[in-house]
């Protein structure tokens, strides 16, 4: 999806409104005075809130397939590989954080259902890649078969946003080091927490 530098700013806004207000609280009106564009480009660019919508999911789930095989081509262990993996998607996930948002809203109604789900099938085909991959290190030895390959993608996106939304509670329970950016945790902290629970559950034996 090739986008000029008034789709993107469309877009970022877009998503902004809509991860704060939700689609049915944000109007293309409000949408086009804060990024400083008329209604009609708009209209000729995207055609309604609800195509809006839907180039929305495709911009932000554009490439994540791409990165996935990436990493899993490297000549490098299967366990060295869940360690780029869960690095990738946590920080793809931290990045788009706004989408996923935006997406529980959504699925949580029945209004724009065929949008919601044409982006799930994208979401499919991609988990497909990740349980390909466990399913080959099974094979060989270097993962446990009692996995249940179907909860690991949502054990390392449930542990990152457990945290996220709750990080201010966590930073008064366990005493952040108020120096300390979320974005800095995350990336030296949490990511490496879910590298370890990962790579122990697929290994674990019963």
């Amino acid at each position: 999806m090739g986008i000029n530098e008034k789709q993107l700013k469309i877009l970022q806004v877009t998503e902004r409104l809509f991860s704060e207000h939700g689609f049915d609280g944000t109007s293309v009106r409000t949408i086009a005075k804060q990024a400083q564009v008329n209604i009609a480009m708009i209209s000729y660019y995207f055609g309604s809130k609800e195509k809006l919508l839907e180039s929305l999911l495709y911009y932000r789930s554009q490439g994540f397939k791409a990165q996935l095989k990436e990493v899993l081509a490297k000549d490098i262990s299967y366990l060295q590989k869940i360690d780029e993996m869960v690095a990738v998607m946590i920080e793809r996930v931290h990045k788009n954080r706004r989408i996923y948002k935006i997406l529980h809203f959504e699925s949580t109604t029945n209004t724009r259902r065929s949008i919601i789900n044409d982006h799930l099938i994208r979401k499919k085909e991609t988990y497909k890649i990740i349980e390909s991959f466990i399913n080959d290190g099974q094979k060989v030895g270097v993962f446990s078969k009692d996995v249940n390959i179907k909860l690991i993608s949502s054990t390392i996106l449930g542990t990152y946003f457990n945290f996220y939304y709750n990080h201010n509670y966590f930073k008064i329970i366990h005493g952040w080091d108020p120096d300390t950016s979320i974005d800095h945790f995350v990336k030296n902290e949490l990511t490496q927490h879910i590298q370890i629970t990962i790579k122990a559950l697929l290994t674990y034996e019963n």
